[in-house]
């Protein structure tokens, strides 16, 4: 088992009703102890510990494993807080290691007072995602479950929430150590006929072995297919809207946040820079940025939010292009247009209360979008903005249950160079190469879906992982 110095940190939001102060390690029960005293130990009339008091340092060494204890953390001859405190005894435990967890009220100066007295009492202050990192390293979770934990804390819809605990159950790890079990199967197997080629018959294995591996490609390149699906359901559908300056791209992000986020005024070009804000639409989540208005322009100001905008356009999952119905098409409309090919979007036909001069036909001559009469002072079209996006998403129902997503970026890179290296064995198995040149791309897939239950992983790569961690997990 993975062991160092015991540490400590906070394990709940600062502010709240109740804070909560996590240690783990060998000295956990023990320094609990040296910190805590029951009722009949303390005096609440003046604060104190009472002189004449007895106190046992190691009781919760000799307490049963999940149980919970009250009474009151002490500093010297003083009370800090009334709290109850909760033993968890290895192995059973988030870490594997005792663990204690100390609820206190959830003020941000008495929940540091009593994380800096469990330090000065032997506890080092615990890294980001340290304590998940231990229940790693002791082989409680694997990496890509430890990953999980994060996503669960971060998540922003249900299908987010619902897949991050599908991975923190180990559905993801399951799949791919499921593939990777028959690479090491049909490995072993190459391995013991190159050794004992009389009683190994590797003619008749490679055409076995060939659709071992076509399966194999099949299971990952369809994991690799279904990403972006997975990534904007879960961590949100990156979206842009983009439109010329005072179409009405500010309006729009205000009235789907339902808030005067973005400055409004008739003066083109009030925004200049990229306003990013989340919106909730149903059972999907946009990530949503307010751009400044394409246009030529002299103004310097105005052209680094022109050029941002652009690049924002080009990692957009999808493009909300905003167009003022009451105005001609021109140069500029011709200019944004041009940036639009090639990506998903849906066209705003805003001022649709007042006379209109551009119509849907006007649009589709030019891009192949849909189009929807939109105002933003009567907010016509606003439902049926909401309800294009989420259909044009959500295929049916949102299913989290009977389908295996990737939605970790490492993952999927990690799937493609397997993929790559199970094309190699077919190229070898086409070329009809000897069998020991298998084995080395084999081995190589391998060892590339190993970083994702990190099995492989090197520790650069691990300690980078749980950096991105929060405190206290």
């Amino acid at each position: 088992m993975y062991t160092e110095k015991t540490i400590a940190g906070i394990a709940s939001g600062m502010g709240g009703g109740i804070g909560i102060i996590r240690i783990s390690g060998a000295e956990s029960l023990k320094i609990a102890g040296k910190i805590f005293r029951t009722r009949k130990n303390v005096n609440t009339d003046n604060g104190k510990i009472k002189e004449d008091a007895e106190w046992d340092e190691d009781i919760f060494l000799k307490k049963e494993s999940h149980t919970i204890h009250y009474g009151y953390i002490v500093d010297g001859e003083y009370i800090i807080d009334e709290v109850m405190v909760l033993l968890m005894k290895a192995p059973n435990s988030y870490t594997k290691e005792d663990v204690v967890e100390i609820d206190c009220h959830g003020g941000p100066y008495v929940v540091q007072k009593i994380l800096q007295k469990v330090l000065k009492s032997g506890a080092k202050l615990a890294e980001p995602g340290e304590f998940t990192k231990r229940a790693f390293l002791n082989g409680r979770i694997d990496l890509s479950q430890a990953e999980a934990v994060m996503k669960v804390i971060s998540s922003q819809s249900d299908f987010a929430l619902n897949s991050a605990l599908k991975q923190l159950e180990g559905n993801v790890s399951h799949y791919i150590e499921e593939i990777r079990q028959e690479i090491l199967h049909n490995l072993g197997f190459i391995e013991a006929a190159l050794d004992d080629p009389e009683h190994y018959d590797l003619d008749e294995f490679r055409e076995e072995l060939e659709a071992a591996v076509d399966s194999e490609i099949s299971k990952l390149s369809e994991l690799v297919e279904k990403f972006n699906d997975g990534r904007m359901k879960s961590e949100g559908i990156n979206t842009v809207i983009v439109g010329k300056p005072n179409a009405g791209k500010s309006s729009l992000m205000n009235i789907l946040l339902d808030e005067e986020r973005a400055i409004v005024t008739d003066i083109a070009g009030t925004t200049r820079d990229v306003i990013e804000e989340t919106v909730h639409l149903g059972d999907i989540v946009l990530k949503l940025a307010d751009t400044a208005g394409i246009h030529d322009t002299e103004d310097v100001v105005e052209n680094i939010g022109v050029d941002r905008a652009k690049k924002y356009v080009d990692n957009a999952d999808f493009v909300i292009y905003v167009v003022d119905s009451s105005m001609e098409l021109d140069e500029d409309d011709e200019q944004i247009i041009d940036i639009l090919f090639g990506k998903r979007g849906v066209v705003l036909l805003n001022k649709s209360d007042l006379d209109t001069k551009v119509s849907d036909m006007d649009i589709r001559e030019k891009i192949n979008w849909d189009c929807i009469e939109f105002s933003n002072q009567t907010r016509q079209g606003l439902k049926v903005l909401e309800e294009y996006i989420q259909s044009s998403f959500l295929k049916g129902e949102i299913s989290y249950n009977d389908q295996i997503y990737l939605t970790n970026i490492r993952h999927k890179e990690a799937v493609e160079e397997a993929i790559n290296s199970l094309k190699k064995v077919k190229e070898t198995l086409d070329a009809m190469m000897p069998e020991d040149f298998l084995t080395i791309d084999m081995l190589d897939a391998y060892k590339k879906l190993g970083l994702i239950n990190g099995e492989t992983a090197s520790e650069d790569l691990v300690n980078k992982i749980f950096k991105d961690f929060c405190m206290g997990k």
